[in-house]
């Protein structure tokens, strides 16, 4: 038996160097992605911008190094932007740290009760609609740092604002330097992979950051670099009297929102981030305590919530990132780098890193899906559009639970499949669709072999019934057989009582749901009241009925209640005269 010295060393020799080298190079460019996000959230919210460094820091060394996502990328979101602002301006900067740690410790608990899982059922609609919609936004935010200017909130601000912008860059000849800058780093995105000799040795996101630090160093553009100081002296630990503000109502309820809007965009980002790669995929459980607890460290160094966020994720995996090692790296490059070398930092134009991040926006709308989607299955492509614009409308959390809400209607009404097949009216009908278009060859009954199939089946008032059997070669008397096949929801119940109301008035109506497969509280009371009131109109035949075998006679419903088999007893106790459950 091997040793664990020697199993350890298994496990080294078994990373090729292709591996760590993609990891190192992957980690790099995450890094240069992470810059300005963790510094432009910060802002955004409204504390120093170390301490979106430190969350950014603390989501590659603690969160990156624990099970749960190997790929996700994590640190400050832009998702959480308005909720920090709107805390940190009600409680003060010296609270959030409290709040940030709450929400940490509440999210370890949902781990631990293995709550995580149940963000599995996540349509793909609603994960493209996801990117889509933070692709929209992070290309409208980053124009305005394209030409060094201060962008707007909200997503529909930027949007706004583009014409204002427009204008003035065109009247700006440092704003148009900026823009130059960056339009020539999303342009080298672009070539740069055409280039297989070169693509080899360097990613294209690093080729084009390193030729517009050099473009803008040689002549000295007066274009915007990145600013970095002291993280140290952002560091506030909570105390006592911070702890004691949880015991406020409008506290606990920002903990919670803290809590739902951070745990859910890491999740929803890990559905995604999953659908980029090939690797293992995300254990959701283990992947919230990991959140939790980067969440919980970064409260207790009083920094920025933490989520895992999708712009870094995705670049981490088109980067060619193959192991948790290439997050883990970003962590370690944004502490150095940060502590050590914050000149060299500065060297970096703000303009190239907006260039990055408008061509990994880009690629995050999936435009080549769109149109066959929308062909093929158009109630998904509405989906998947609805998703994206009320994440640019609103925030993200709000658009992935539109688009959450919408699918599952969609596929509420969808499922609701029902149709009426109807005999013995002397000229059968069947498949008729209550709504949505019946189906052929659902094996209507048939002339001749109503009552062998009503005896097999156990129709009430089929077999025995005078006029009944072989009623659909012309017996204009007996009752008239409707059975009812699909999912009888409410969604579907106009309609389907529509077709009732079509059968004629002057004859009794046997209806059989032993073929529903699923039949809600809605239409059972719908359609158990249909049958008493339209057979109570059609004076009954006791002679004729009186041997039918069911409760009532012909006229009536059989079938299956709310659950069951077909053929196995139904509860009759709560019927009404005339009524066979």
């Amino acid at each position: 038996m091997p040793s664990r010295s020697q199993t350890l060393l298994d496990r080294f020799r078994g990373v090729d160097g292709g591996t760590l080298r993609a990891d190192f190079t992957a980690s790099l460019v995450v890094f240069l992605v992470a810059v300005p996000l963790c510094v432009g959230v910060a802002v955004a919210s409204g504390v120093p911008a170390e301490l979106g460094l430190i969350t950014g820091i603390v989501g590659g060394l603690v969160t990156g190094l624990m099970p749960g996502s190997s790929l996700q990328v994590s640190g400050p979101a832009a998702g959480l932007t308005v909720l920090v602002y709107e805390a940190v301006d009600a409680y003060g900067v010296g609270a959030l740290g409290v709040l940030v740690l709450a929400a940490g410790v509440l999210q370890l608990a949902m781990g631990a009760l293995r709550l995580g899982r149940w963000f599995r059922a996540i349509s793909v609609a609603v994960v493209q609609g996801m990117l889509a919609g933070i692709g929209l936004v992070l290309i409208a935010g980053q124009l305005y740092a394209l030409t060094d200017t201060a962008a707007p909130g909200s997503g529909l601000g930027k949007l706004a604002g583009l014409p204002e912008l427009v204008l003035d860059t065109a009247g700006s000849r440092a704003a148009l330097e900026a823009l130059a800058v960056g339009a020539g780093t999303v342009a080298v995105l672009v070539v740069w992979p055409w280039w297989q000799r070169g693509a080899k040795v360097l990613p294209a996101p690093l080729a084009a950051v390193a030729l517009a630090t050099v473009a803008v160093a040689v002549p000295d553009l007066p274009v915007a670099r990145v600013e970095v100081q002291g993280l140290l002296d952002a560091v506030r630990v909570p105390d006592g009297g911070d702890l004691a503000d949880l015991a406020e109502f409008g506290v606990l309820g920002t903990v919670l929102a803290f809590t739902l809007i951070a745990s859910a965009e890491s999740l929803f980002s890990a559905a995604a981030v999953d659908r980029l790669h090939d690797g293992p995929r995300t254990d959701y459980d283990r992947e919230l305590i990991a959140q939790g607890a980067g969440n919980a460290v970064c409260g207790a160094l009083g920094a920025l919530p933490m989520t895992a966020v999708i712009v870094r994720s995705a670049a981490n995996v088109r980067a060619g990132a193959r192991t948790k090692a290439s997050r883990v790296l970003h962590g370690v490059w944004l502490l150095v780098f940060a502590v050590l070398f914050p000149a060299a930092l500065g060297v970096i134009p703000v303009c190239a890193l907006a260039g990055v991040l408008i061509h990994a926006g880009w690629k995050l709308i999936p435009l080549r899906d769109l149109v066959p989607l929308w062909r093929d299955h158009r109630g998904e492509a509405v989906v998947l559009i609805t998703t994206a614009v009320a994440i640019v409308v609103t925030n993200m959390f709000e658009g992935v639970l539109i688009g959450l809400l919408l699918a599952v209607a969609k596929t509420a009404w969808e499922t609701s499949h029902v149709h009426v097949e109807v005999t013995g009216l002397g000229g059968d009908r069947s498949g008729h669709p209550a709504g949505h278009g019946g189906q052929d060859g659902d094996g209507a009954v048939g002339t001749g072999e109503s009552g062998e199939t009503a005896e097999t089946k156990g129709v009430v008032g089929t077999k025995g019934a005078k006029g009944t059997e072989g009623a659909g070669d012309g017996d204009r008397t007996g009752p008239v057989r409707a059975r009812i096949v699909g999912n009888a929801t409410f969604l579907r119940l106009p309609k389907l009582l529509d077709e009732l109301e079509a059968l004629p008035r002057d004859r009794q109506v046997q209806l059989d749901l032993r073929d529903l497969r699923h039949m809600d509280h809605a239409c059972r009371t719908a359609l158990t009241a249909w049958a008493e009131r339209h057979n109570a109109v059609v004076a009954p035949d006791t002679e004729d009925t009186g041997d039918a075998g069911g409760i009532g006679g012909a006229g009536g419903v059989s079938g299956a209640g709310d659950a069951g088999a077909p053929g196995e007893a139904r509860d009759t106790r709560d019927a009404s005269p005339g009524i066979a459950v």
